[in-house]
């Protein structure tokens, strides 16, 4: 369980770095930008799962082929990313990607730890959520949380069905691919046909900051 949780760490890592290169050539940076917000969308949500577990230290401290990793793709990205006819649609399936991988990622390692259920389960979400959020404030870009979109439920539905799969059939691998699966899925339904989950309207009125005054 070791080696798969270190592959796809490293393959969730791989993938967000590329969503956080596409994001800086839309942001038309420098190399150092690019390798900057590769960096930070690749590692940051296992290092704010590493940092909650209380694991020891950080996982790209001990292991600095994660950084490797991350400025490799940084600087492959600066050269080709004008080839891509639609660079935002390719971060939105290569976000949607690193989403279900650190989902079950978060939830797997914080289940072997022995965590309960609720935790491993938030585990996941922070997880998958943490370095896009860091990667969209430091581009000024709203979050893809905070859009009316279908993201955490994407992510708390993929570890859900980890920790469900996992306690019933003690099956980490089994776990992970419907984790992962369940995770992707939900997410990629929702960018294909738009679906995001209904807002608050208060009842017979708008909201105050649209109206002034009421």
């Amino acid at each position: 369980m070791a080696d798969l949780l270190y592959w796809l760490d490293l393959t969730g890592v791989a993938v967000f770095a590329v969503s956080g290169a596409l994001t800086a050539s839309r942001k038309q940076m420098d190399i150092i930008g690019f390798i900057l917000i590769a960096t930070v969308t690749g590692i940051g949500g296992g290092t704010l799962r590493d940092l909650l577990l209380d694991r020891g230290p950080v996982y790209w401290v001990a292991q600095p082929e994660y950084l490797w990793t991350c400025a490799a793709i940084a600087i492959a990205v600066y050269f080709t990313a004008h080839k891509v006819e639609s660079r935002f649609r390719l971060l939105v399936w290569a976000d949607a990607m690193g989403l279900a991988l650190f989902t079950v990622i978060g939830a797997g390692v914080a289940t072997a730890l022995g965590a309960p259920p609720l935790v491993a389960i938030l585990m996941g979400v922070m997880s998958a959520s943490f370095g896009g959020m860091v990667r969209d404030v430091l581009c000024a870009e709203i979050p893809l949380i905070l859009r009316r979109e279908i993201y955490i439920t994407a992510a708390a539905a993929g570890a859900a069905i980890y920790v469900l799969v996992d306690r019933v059939a003690e099956a980490p691998v089994a776990a992970t691919a419907s984790g992962f699966a369940a995770a992707f899925a939900i997410r990629a339904v929702a960018i294909l046909k738009g679906w995001s989950l209904p807002t608050y309207h208060p009842p017979g009125r708008d909201y105050p900051d649209r109206t002034p005054g009421t």
